[in-house]
């Protein structure tokens, strides 16, 4: 991250050096034993709030150790102190054991002492000695799990450094360096081969976010591959869809993959939690559209295929204002009321997103004459008007 101000003024470890030595504290527990509270002397000190109880708790821990173990391998000279919620020593015990970092010794009265003097009023909390430091307010939380060891030296500044690093990377979606991850420039095939990322150029690219535990998701997969496929076969080789994986393990991942005709970032890729940040992925599915410019065309990719299937490309805003002109056109020279041989109530022309024709039995979308009476749709083509003659 070179360029980067990672400036921050720790100036609090005195001060909790001194409370430990107030509160009587003469060490401090490691997985391998006790440690001498001296030892803390010279680090970098965070404050770790949290509990056995709490699944968001225990959720964190995973991406706290990925952190720790990554910052002190970059030569950072840093330390968190674990301080316990927990009811009893069995739950502190069952927490510790997943920790590489420090703690303070079990004790219910002391513990609830320093959550008062920093004034913890949620859990997990990870607080950071320094002025600048990111409050709990402001979510340091969320900006780990957001950034991970990149939120390090976790001040303000720091924060909107990486905001504004997302902010470019949207706006100018330069392909190798959004889908690409410290020396890793391919993507993967359903068959496992190494796409290079640099054979995206120049086409329109959809980023799918999606997961095979998610039924929206699986539906909407049958949706967008048959966008995929028409567009194959009747632009060529011009748009290209991206996987980005939201499922709970490898294997899931793999099958997904295997069932698409399109590519994916790897599974063990940060890049695919990067680009939901990025992106402010909040729910799946969702299709991000880039155009060959590397511009973001759409951020709501997901209602174009699935309003207009391949018909939407190439996806900008004047196509889609064609497809609904033509639409309306459409509505227009259709008459407002009909009868039809095959229905015994008058039928009303409607508008839906998706129905089946009652008399083909095939799916239909927009344009339908539907009955206020009864459940019964007839696709326009389908009518048979009543001759009374």
């Amino acid at each position: 991250m070179a360029g980067l101000n990672f400036e921050a003024t720790y100036t609090d470890n005195h001060d909790i050096l001194k409370i430990f030595a107030a509160e009587g504290v003469e060490f401090l527990l490691s997985c391998e034993g006790k440690v001498p509270v001296s030892e803390c002397n010279g680090k970098i000190i965070c404050l770790f709030f949290t509990a056995n109880w709490c699944r968001p708790c225990r959720a964190f821990i995973p991406r706290l150790v990925e952190l720790y173990e990554t910052l002190r391998k970059r030569g950072i000279n840093l330390e968190i102190i674990f301080i316990s919620f927990d009811r009893d020593e069995d739950g502190f015990k069952e927490h510790f054991k997943n920790m590489p970092w420090l703690a303070v010794p079990f004790d219910v009265s002391l513990h609830r002492r320093l959550i008062d003097r920093y004034r913890i009023d949620r859990i997990p909390s990870f607080v950071p000695l320094c002025s600048d430091g990111i409050t709990i307010e402001e979510d340091l939380i969320g900006c780990i799990e957001d950034y991970g060891a990149d939120a390090f030296p976790f001040t303000r500044k720091r924060h909107e450094e990486l905001k504004a690093i997302d902010i470019r990377k949207r706006e100018e979606a330069n392909l190798e360096e959004l889908l690409g991850h410290k020396g890793c420039h391919f993507l993967i095939s359903g068959d496992d081969r190494k796409v290079p990322i640099s054979e995206l150029a120049g086409k329109t690219i959809g980023l799918y976010f999606g997961a095979y535990w998610s039924p929206p998701c699986c539906a909407f997969t049958v949706q967008l591959t048959d966008a995929y496929n028409n567009l194959k076969v009747e632009k060529g080789d011009c748009f290209e869809i991206v996987l980005i994986s939201t499922d709970r393990d490898l294997e899931e991942f793999n099958v997904n993959k295997s069932s698409m005709p399109w590519l994916a970032v790897p599974y063990e890729d940060r890049t695919r939690h990067d680009l939901r940040r990025i992106f402010d992925v909040k729910g799946i599915p969702a299709l991000v559209l880039i155009g060959p410019d590397g511009k973001v065309i759409s951020v709501n990719g997901k209602l174009m295929v699935s309003s207009y299937g391949a018909e939407a490309f190439p996806f900008t805003e004047s196509r889609i204002r064609d497809l609904e002109a033509a639409l309306r056109k459409e509505g227009e020279a259709l008459p407002q009321q009909v009868e039809d041989v095959k229905h015994e109530h008058v039928l009303k022309l409607d508008m839906a997103k998706a129905y089946v024709c009652d008399s083909c039995k095939k799916q239909g979308k927009f344009w339908t004459f539907s009955c206020d009476v009864c459940d019964y749709d007839l696709h326009p083509s389908c009518l048979e008007k009543v001759n009374k003659d």
